[in-house]
């Protein structure tokens, strides 16, 4: 099952559409997952026409419109792995331990906000997944997206995608 992760789009604030070679992911994508900051509704609009699956959040930068349609935290179960999305998980400085204790049955835990992508594991077994964002590098060197397959060892073939500049 091949998964495609995104936070942070911001449109039309930080972009005008997305990239073309996330929209180009999207036909081979069984899940996509966007962890919150889509900031417009015609981008989830977008998502949910072209996606065979879309599990989404909000996040702080999203109006009433988006937080009428989307949950602060999304889970879902995918090949036997337990899934979930939220945008904020505060500083990065004690992040793991802090996400395992607030979700000790997930295994996989997809978010966004700062734009920094990450991947780590907590003690307990939590991957920890952050795409950053495909429209907004920030401080970052590249905007970015990641994708992933979900196979019967798991989670596997985790890749951080880096987009040329616009």
């Amino acid at each position: 099952m091949r998964l495609l992760l995104m936070s942070d789009t911001h449109l039309p604030k930080r972009a005008k559409a997305l990239p073309e070679p996330l929209l180009a992911e999207l036909p081979g994508a069984d899940v996509v997952f966007h962890a919150g900051d889509w900031v417009d509704t015609a981008t989830l609009d977008l998502l949910e026409s072209r996606s065979a699956r879309l599990v989404g959040v909000h996040g702080n930068n999203d109006g009433p419109d988006l937080r009428a349609r989307l949950p602060e935290v999304a889970y879902a179960e995918l090949g036997g792995l337990r899934f979930g999305v939220v945008h904020e998980t505060g500083s990065a400085q004690g992040r793991e331990a802090r996400c395992a204790a607030r979700f000790p049955d997930l295994d996989v835990l997809v978010f966004g906000h700062s734009h920094i992508p990450w991947d780590t594991t907590a003690a307990t077994g939590l991957r920890l997944l952050n795409p950053g964002s495909p429209t907004d590098r920030r401080r970052q060197p590249h905007c970015t997206y990641m994708t992933a397959t979900v196979a019967e060892n798991g989670l596997t073939d985790v890749e951080l995608h880096r987009l040329p500049p616009r």
